[in-house]
């Protein structure tokens, strides 16, 4: 079977986007979109599934592309329900991780992995806040005073 990278929108566009013109082995792309924060800055942990792949996983190999990994929730969620759906196997490759932040462990030796960062709100490349700073071609570190009330 061939790899199916399956991309967890909105974040994860500009990475994939460049991550599948990389890619030497026969694959095809689909997409999710997850929500854990709401409108807030933390994440609730409580996950919603916004949009559902368009096409079957079973016997598939899955590959979730994702932009960064904060507590670990909605990964955990992601993976507990792809495996309902008898994937040939699930590994995730996720741009940005927080060790800090993490809830609960959802990496492991199998996946791949770009960057540890630090505790902080990042913007760009895909990531946002409010829908803001997202196609930035950088990562950036956001400012607090824009998050934080004062």
């Amino acid at each position: 079977k061939r790899l199916v990278l399956i991309g967890i929108l909105k974040g994860s566009f500009m990475f994939m986007s460049d991550l599948v013109k990389r890619l030497n082995v026969e694959h095809r792309v689909d997409f999710m979109a997850l929500s854990s924060y709401g409108n807030k800055t933390v994440s609730t942990g409580a996950v919603r599934i916004i949009m559902d792949l368009r096409t079957s996983i079973l016997n598939e190999h899955v590959l979730i592309v994702e932009d960064i990994v904060d507590s670990g929730y909605t990964l955990q969620f992601l993976h507990n329900l792809l495996k309902t759906r008898s994937p040939a196997s699930i590994s995730t490759c996720v741009l940005l991780n927080k060790p800090d932040r993490t809830k609960v462990s959802v990496l492991t030796d199998d996946d791949f992995l770009g960057f540890n960062i630090p505790d902080e709100w990042v913007v760009g490349y895909g990531l946002d806040y409010d829908e803001r700073f997202r196609t930035m071609p950088f990562v950036g570190v956001l400012k607090r005073e824009v998050y934080e009330k004062q």
